[in-house]
């Protein structure tokens, strides 16, 4: 690392030091598998607390200075002294995430449901948050579908994504100045024969009928095993239509582990596709985001650890050499094109990290810094009574 030529490094600690990465509410407070939450000390007991926890991620690492909310887990009265509290702690209210697929109402679905009733139930809630938007200043609505059918001939496919199609038109017709939707999709679950949002294709379609403010969410865990991620990023990059990017890790399926830890190398080949098209610089405007839920390890160092994992995997891809990977290309050497890639991925950027978090005037290590600050400590006495924020299982 120390061999880098100081131009090559004043470029990569310039882009790293523009990277903005978002935290999730939810990370915060209980979460975690089907089979069992297991409750944790500290956790928040309301959206309050969930701003302060992201407050101290954003001030150990210094490139997360945003936190999305989930309605209505992160439900308040007044929320613009929500977004007065994030910026009193020097942070500010990203993405505002929709839910429609905890009520009982949703189980045949809720903007597909057969029954008008649920769906436009749905609806209101999808609109609801654009309302909310309005108040916290959020540029984006995320949205995520749970929607689908178990069995063939439960409900008719085209029908459903005609009902899809009228409800995201509704709430996109919402939307005001320069807000924007982020359609996401899963491959499977909770429906299990057919999801109504499964991929890429179909989201991408969708948001195509609705308008240039209607972008694509990918997360990489809700993919087929195998499924080439990069892939899919380079093409919606190409068609200008990634607005969003959750970052996790999985073995098997929506696993929500820690990003990078599962496969650091599928983490590093998609951060190559987002620098290759310039689209690291947070005026591309594609939101990155951690949408993980930690269940066995510590809430605050995990998303810690995250974030520099994500910038680990940048900094990589930052050191592609793209002229050498052009040459390459161009000349049909598949040998030393491959090794282009390797180089830079097998090259130790923590030396640099390190340094830049010296220039940014942060420590060196942001995890040992959290747990010499003594934060810890201080909520979970703070937070010993009430109750823990979080979902059951």
């Amino acid at each position: 690392m120390n061999q880098l030529a100081p131009q090559t490094r004043s470029r990569i600690k310039q882009a790293l030091r523009g990277q903005r990465v978002e935290t999730a509410s939810w990370a915060y407070g209980n979460s975690g598998t089907r089979f069992k939450v297991f409750p944790q000390e500290g956790v928040p007991r309301n959206p309050y607390e969930k701003i302060a926890d992201a407050a101290t991620v954003h001030r150990f690492t210094g490139v997360a200075p945003t936190v999305a909310l989930h309605i209505p887990w992160d439900k308040v009265d007044d929320y613009a002294d929500l977004a007065t509290a994030a910026a009193g702690q020097g942070i500010a209210l990203g993405t505002i995430n929709a839910n429609v697929f905890q009520d009982d109402d949703y189980k045949l679905g809720s903007v597909t449901n057969p029954d008008p009733g649920v769906r436009r139930k749905a609806i209101d809630h999808l609109l609801e948050c654009v309302d909310i938007m309005d108040q916290t200043g959020s540029r984006d609505l995320k949205l995520w579908f749970s929607d689908g059918t178990n069995y063939p001939g439960q409900d008719d496919v085209r029908t459903r994504q005609d009902r899809l199609a009228v409800a995201l038109g509704e709430a996109y017709d919402r939307l005001g100045g320069d807000q924007r939707m982020l359609l996401e999709y899963k491959l499977f679950e909770p429906a299990f024969y057919m999801t109504d949002v499964p991929d890429w294709g179909t989201a991408y379609l969708h948001c195509v009928q609705l308008g240039e403010r209607a972008q694509v969410v990918i997360d990489t865990g809700h993919h087929a095993p195998g499924t080439n991620i990069e892939f899919i990023v380079a093409v919606l990059l190409r068609a200008g239509k990634l607005g969003g990017f959750d970052f996790n890790s999985r073995f098997y399926a929506d696993d929500d582990l820690m990003v990078g830890s599962a496969d650091p190398f599928q983490l590093f080949r998609i951060m190559h596709e987002i620098v290759q098209a310039g689209a690291l610089d947070p005026r591309a405007g594609i939101a990155f985001m951690l949408d993980q839920c930690h269940n066995i390890e510590p809430k605050i160092p995990a998303v810690i650890r995250s974030v520099m994992n994500v910038q680990e995997a940048t900094a990589k891809a930052l050191l592609v050499d793209h002229d050498a990977l052009r040459a390459a290309q161009d000349n049909g050497d598949v040998l030393d094109a491959n090794a282009v890639l390797m180089d830079a991925y097998n090259t130790d950027v923590r030396p640099l990290l390190r340094e830049l978090r010296e220039d940014m005037g942060l420590d060196p290590d942001p995890i040992a810094a959290y747990r010499r600050s003594g934060y810890f400590e201080r909520v979970r006495q703070e937070r010993a009574e009430g109750q823990a924020a979080g979902w059951g299982a």
